[in-house]
Formats: structure tokens, C-alpha cells, sequence
């Protein structure tokens, strides 16, 4: 008896290696049309090479996707395209203060001929919804978008429909204007999985966006490159990245470390953190750092891809204390020191 236990477990680890490998070559295969997607996106999006990995990571993970930044920077343009390269349906929503959730969602509407209510559906039901400006609509049309997000479907009268797959909520709010908006509650953040900082574009990008956009053919036009179903077949082969149980661990202990600093030698952000992450951040950054993963063309999940991918999905879920405002410390200076301080297998 103890033999043939001692032949199972030392065949085990060679078993896994050759599983390991042929999902390996399975992802390799699969992959194939994301650098063919990056490079149709890239013919209209000059530089944000950050944001385009970013809406392929939340795109593969089926996560939704918070963009923060000033106009101007092809926020809109680029779901635009991706919808386009994905021959998806696409659909945008300027928030404003007025806006009702049957703007968002639909509503019922009698028909005096027919003498009965029919059903209008509202621009929620695309595959690729760009919601403008988020935090300048109420809590309620806030909550019906994020109940939408959550379930993926919608209930308008006593009909419950599903939304199209693939689905995916971009978001974007201006940081710089404050009058008129309504922050958004932690709760409702927490259900993005990343939430992707913009920055403007280096002087040589910004020079050939002038050029495109000055060119008399007009701007370059994306492709179709793949299918919704294509997508569809694509999420279902990230989950079957390989992540070790050491890759499982380092994650955990990093949004650990977001509750309790202490805990892992960082004493003096106890009193910084008012609260850490969620268990759907241990969540998000493990399926995020699969589609990194898989768009960096591998079968299995290394501490780089986590690392790669950290700072977003874990930076809206931390809250600050009144004392890290003061001492003008920001998430990104604690997700940076937590990386540092956490070890990595």
C-alpha cells in the first residue's frame, strides 16, 4: 500500500506538468487574435497602449471597466473601436443630472391602436455600453446600471431579459470637474473590476494624433477581426489558465495586506487605510491576471502578470483615512508598498 501511494504522489508532479504544457499550447492557440485585435485598435488609437491592454483584460475576464480622465483622451474612441473590431453592438449613455433609469433601461409604453403595453427597450441592451460621465447621474440611475452590471440582466414591468454576451459597462468621469457630479458609493465602485488612470499622451503621440486627424483621407477606420462568439469562446479558455497554488497564495496575502498592513510589516499604514479590499478584489485580480495572462499569449499565471495588473484592480477598492489625505499619500504609494513588502513566490 505504501508504495503504490508513494508512486501517486511522485507521478503527480509530471502529470501536471504535461497538463501544464498542453494548456499552454491550447492558450497559444486560442490567443492568436489578440495581437491581431491590438493591431487594428492601434490603426485609430495613437499610444493609450495602457488603456488598449487594459479593455482586452476587462473584455477576456468579463469585468467591467472604470476610466478616469480628463477630455480628450479617445476614451469614447476607443470602446467605439474595440466594438467595432469585435463586429459588437455598441451603445453610449451621456449621464446627466436628469436622467431617469428608463432612459438607461426602457420602459413600458401604452398603445392606444393595440389598447396594451409594449415594451421599449432601452440603450443598456449592446454589448459594449460607454457610460459618460457616471458620476454625473443619481444614486438611482447609478444603481440600475451597476444592478445591470451585476446581473446581467434587466427586469422592466414584470419581464425579466438577459443582456447580450458578450456585455461589458465602460465608465469613464472627469476628475477635474466636481460641481454637479455625485461621487460614486464604494459599493457600486467595487463592482468594476479595474478602474485604469489616464494620462496624456507622450509629445511624439500627440504629433501623429494631430497628423491623423488633420489628414485629408480623415481618420483610419478599424476592422472587423473577431466575433462576439469568438469572445465568448476566448473567456472560457482564460479561466483554464493555469494558476499555481503559490500564485493563488501571493494574491491573497496582497489584498490581505490592504486589511490588515500590520500584518506584513507596514505598521504605519494602519492608521491610513480606513478599509482594504473586498473578497471580490482577490477575485478580480485573480481573473484579471489570467487574461493578462492569456493576452501575453501564456497558459499560466506568474507573479509579473499580478504585479502587471495590481494597481488597477485594487487602488478604487482601498479607502483612505483623514490622515493619508494630510500626509498626501495615495493608494498608489500603499498598493506600491504593499507589493514591496509582500513576498513574491
Amino acid at each position: 500500500m505504501e508504495e503504490s501511494n508513494s508512486m501517486e504522489t511522485t507521478a503527480t508532479p509530471a502529470n501536471q506538468v504535461a497538463d501544464i504544457k498542453s494548456i499552454n499550447e491550447k492558450i497559444q492557440k486560442e490567443s492568436a487574435f489578440v495581437d491581431l485585435l491590438s493591431l487594428e485598435m492601434n490603426k485609430v488609437i495613437v499610444g493609450q497602449k495602457y488603456m488598449v491592454e487594459r479593455l482586452l483584460v476587462g473584455l477576456l475576464a468579463d469585468g467591467h471597466i472604470l476610466l478616469e480622465g480628463v477630455p480628450g483622451l479617445a476614451k469614447t474612441l476607443a470602446i467605439n473601436t474595440l466594438a467595432t473590431c469585435v463586429d459588437a453592438q455598441f451603445s453610449r449613455i451621456q449621464f446627466t443630472p436628469d436622467l431617469l433609469p428608463a432612459d438607461l433601461i426602457g420602459t413600458m409604453i401604452y398603445s392606444q391602436k393595440k389598447e396594451e403595453f409594449s415594451i421599449k427597450k432601452g440603450p443598456i441592451f449592446a454589448n459594449f455600453v460607454l457610460a459618460d460621465e457616471i458620476n454625473r447621474a443619481p444614486a438611482k440611475v447609478q444603481s440600475a446600471l451597476l444592478e445591470a452590471m451585476q446581473e446581467k440582466q434587466i427586469t422592466i414591468g414584470e419581464e425579466t431579459f438577459k443582456l447580450p454576451k458578450p456585455f461589458l459597462v465602460l465608465a469613464t468621469q472627469n476628475p477635474v470637474e466636481q460641481e454637479g457630479t455625485y461621487p460614486l458609493p464604494e459599493a457600486q465602485v467595487d463592482r468594476f473590476m479595474l478602474k485604469v488612470v489616464l494620462d496624456y499622451p507622450k509629445r511624439e503621440e500627440e504629433k501623429m494624433i494631430v497628423r491623423s486627424n488633420l489628414a485629408q483621407a480623415g481618420m483610419p477606420k478599424a476592422s472587423k477581426v473577431i466575433s462576439p462568439n469568438d469572445i465568448i469562446r476566448a473567456r472560457e479558455a482564460v479561466r483554464e489558465v493555469y494558476m499555481d497554488e503559490k500564485i493563488e497564495q501571493y494574491i491573497i496575502d496582497i489584498v490581505f495586506a490592504t486589511r490588515y498592513p500590520q500584518d506584513y510589516g507596514l505598521e504605519r499604514y494602519k492608521d491610513l487605510i480606513s478599509f482594504g479590499g473586498s473578497p471580490r478584489a482577490s477575485i478580480s485580480l485573480a481573473l484579471a491576471a489570467k487574461a493578462y495572462a492569456f493576452i501575453k499569449r501564456r497558459g499560466y499565471v506568474i507573479p509579473e502578470d499580478v504585479r502587471a495588473i495590481c494597481k488597477d484592480v485594487l487602488c478604487h477598492r482601498i479607502g483612505l483615512t483623514y490622515e493619508a489625505e494630510a500626509e498626501e499619500i495615495s493608494r498608489e504609494d500603499i498598493v506600491n508598498e504593499i507589493l514591496n513588502a509582500v513576498e513574491v513566490p
